[in-house]
C-alpha cells in the first residue's frame, strides 16, 4: 500500500507517514461507531475510497511548503491526509461541533501541527496557496463563500465526482479564472476541478 500511496501522491512517502495514515484510518473506523463520518458502505475500502483519493491531491502541490486550507473538512478528508504528507501549514475548516472535536482528537493523536477552525468558512481569515473541499456543496456556492481565502495565485483542488463538468459550467457564469478538469487516479469515473486566478466576473 505504501507504494500505491507514493504513486497517487506523486512523491516518495516515508514509512512514518504511512504509519500515521494507518493510525488515522483506525481512528476513523473507531469514531465511525459514534458518528457518521464516512458512508458505512465505504469503511471496508477506506484506503482506496478515502485516504488514497485524498492523497492524490498532493501531486498538484504548487511548491514545497505551500499553505493549504480544507473547507468542510468533516472527517479530515482530504485535510488530515494532506497534513500527513506535505510539509507546509494545513488549516481545517469544519463548522459541525462533533466533527471538529474529532479533528482535534485526530490531530493530537497523530501529532499533526494543523490549525482547526470550528466555524463556517465565511468566518475564516487568511490567504492560502491551495484550497480544497471534498463533497461539500455545489461549485458556484462553494466559490462564493470561500473566495475571500484566495489570491489570484491560489490553486483550487476540488474533487467533484461525475458532476465536475456540469458544476464548472454553472460556476463559470459568475466566476472566471483558468480551470480544467483532471481525472481521478483512484476512481476512473471521478473528476477533480483544478482552478487558478479564480475571481468573480
Amino acid at each position: 500500500m505504501i507504494e500505491r500511496l507514493a504513486q497517487v501522491a506523486g512523491r516518495d512517502v516515508p514509512r512514518e507517514t504511512y504509519d500515521k495514515l494507518e493510525a488515522y484510518a483506525a481512528l476513523l473506523r473507531e469514531e465511525s461507531k459514534q458518528q457518521n463520518l464516512v458512508s458505512a458502505s465505504t469503511l471496508e475500502q477506506l484506503w482506496e475510497r478515502h485516504l488514497l483519493d485524498s492523497a492524490q491531491l498532493v501531486r498538484f502541490e504548487p511548491h514545497k511548503g505551500a499553505s493549504w486550507v480544507d473547507i468542510g473538512s468533516g472527517a479530515g478528508l482530504p485535510g488530515i491526509v494532506v497534513a500527513c504528507v506535505v510539509d507546509g501549514p494545513v488549516t481545517l475548516v469544519e463548522p459541525r461541533r462533533l466533527r471538529a472535536e474529532f479533528l482535534h482528537k485526530a490531530a493530537e493523536s497523530l501529532r499533526l501541527s494543523v490549525t482547526i477552525i470550528g466555524a463556517k468558512v465565511q468566518r475564516a481569515h487568511g490567504k492560502y496557496d491551495v484550497i480544497t473541499a471534498r463533497a461539500v456543496m455545489a461549485l458556484p456556492q462553494l466559490l462564493e463563500i470561500s473566495a475571500h481565502l484566495s489570491t489570484r495565485k491560489s490553486l483550487w483542488l476540488l474533487p467533484k465526482g461525475r458532476s465536475a463538468e456540469r458544476e464548472l459550467a454553472a460556476a463559470q457564469q459568475a466566476w472566471q479564472g483558468t480551470f480544467h478538469v483532471e481525472r481521478s487516479v483512484t476512481d476512473a469515473e471521478s473528476l477533480i476541478v483544478v482552478g487558478t486566478g479564480v475571481r468573480a466576473r
